[in-house]
């Protein structure tokens, strides 16, 4: 029996990629700069490898054990979609649509006729700073608030008194069905909140993400296919729209979804647990909040010393990210086109492995495979004989 632990640390990047400069991100480094500018206490991940991923500047003389490295991204973008289906053995030759003048007017009055509401915004902004702008307005008039970002999403904020979150993921199920051809944003995203008055609104733990569905075979496939387990937590079934999972639990927030997979390590199963923990992303990298960045890293980082324990022999678990969202680049609060770093370790490691730079974040997925016994590989290269 083999089991392996895919955990995606949401935005997590290590350090710009060369054609950073075309996506306006020169300079970015989450990981570096949250380092140098919180000193995370991080002592898990630096003993199978953080430290001497070089572009983390994470200093650590204690002993080391396990493979680390960093991986560059071939799909076009820097997004959560394209990032994680790459991670799972599917690149994205054309990037998402994005939307930096908001979305066609013909587009917003068909989609208002099709909800049966007018919608606000229709702009880039941030989540929390247009709930503040527009969340009275909204509560006023019933109107639903529609924006974007950098990143290529559409995204629908509601009241959960006035919409309920059944309604409101109705309302993004239709918007995911008319955004096509050249609309097709990577995500339809619902942002449901609470409150009362600006600077108090909050959002909730019943957000939605509805993707498009993969535009080719990916590693939850293959492990399916197989017979084996293929186990999603967080908004992993989102973002590869339900496809190629056995099991799904969409805990929300990093605390729920850790809880949820040390759930899973403590039991018998053959195949894949493909978690994603959000917090880092949502809650702090697009708010440019690098000390609640770095307090969710070292949380994260005690967990770990839990799932290393539950690591049994035969198991892989492996540590990543999709993309960057660098919290200290005030220039923008979109994410960062970045290296992710590779985090890799089994009980039966006796040494420190140097990864190197991979060409693609595929090598992910296909180390994944080789280590369930699957022939898939997704035109990539697999480290896995570096981690027997």
């Amino acid at each position: 029996m083999s089991r392996v632990f895919l955990t995606v640390l949401d935005a997590v990047g290590a350090g710009a990629l060369p054609d950073a400069a075309e996506y306006g991100d020169a300079g970015t480094n989450t990981l570096g700069h949250v380092i140098a500018e919180c000193d995370p206490k991080l002592p898990n991940m630096a003993s199978i490898g953080l430290g001497d991923i070089s572009s983390t500047g994470y200093d650590w003389d204690g002993p080391v054990v396990g493979a680390w490295g960093r991986a560059a991204e071939q799909s076009k973008g820097k997004d959560t979609t394209s990032g994680h289906w790459e991670i799972a053995g599917v690149r994205v030759e054309k990037a998402f649509p994005t939307f930096p003048n908001g979305f066609p007017d013909s587009f917003i009055e068909a989609f208002e006729q099709a909800i049966g509401h007018k919608v606000i915004g229709n702009k880039p902004a941030s989540g929390t700073v247009i709930l503040d702008e527009l969340g009275m307005q909204h509560m006023r008039d019933k109107t639903p608030i529609v924006y974007t970002s950098g990143d290529s999403v559409f995204q629908i904020a509601c009241h959960e008194e006035l919409f309920p979150p059944e309604q409101l993921w109705e309302f993004c199920r239709i918007a995911r069905e008319m955004l096509q051809g050249d609309l097709a944003v990577g995500r339809v995203i619902a942002r449901p909140f609470i409150g009362t008055e600006p600077g108090h609104f909050i959002r909730t733990g019943n957000r939605r993400d509805f993707s498009l569905p993969p535009c080719g075979r990916t590693l939850l496939d293959a492990v399916k296919e197989a017979g084996m387990e293929s186990i999603g937590v967080g908004k992993i079934e989102d973002i590869f729209a339900h496809r190629g999972l056995t099991i799904s639990d969409h805990a929300a927030g990093n605390p729920a979804c850790m809880d949820s997979m040390i759930k899973f390590m403590k039991k018998d199963f053959n195949g894949l647990c493909f978690t994603n923990l959000v917090d880092t992303d949502s809650v702090y990298g697009h708010r440019n909040d690098p000390a609640g960045y770095a307090k969710a890293l070292e949380e994260f980082d005690v967990r770990l010393k839990e799932m290393m324990d539950l690591v049994r022999p035969g198991d892989l678990m492996i540590v990543t990210a999709d993309h960057g969202c660098d919290p200290t680049y005030v220039q923008t609060t979109d994410h960062s086109r970045e290296y992710i770093p590779i985090l890799a370790w089994t009980p039966e490691m006796q040494k420190s492995v140097d990864l190197g730079d991979r060409k693609t974040y595929a090598d992910i997925g296909a180390t994944c495979a080789e280590w369930l016994g699957l022939p898939d590989r997704f035109n990539a290269e697999s480290f896995a004989d570096a981690l027997r």
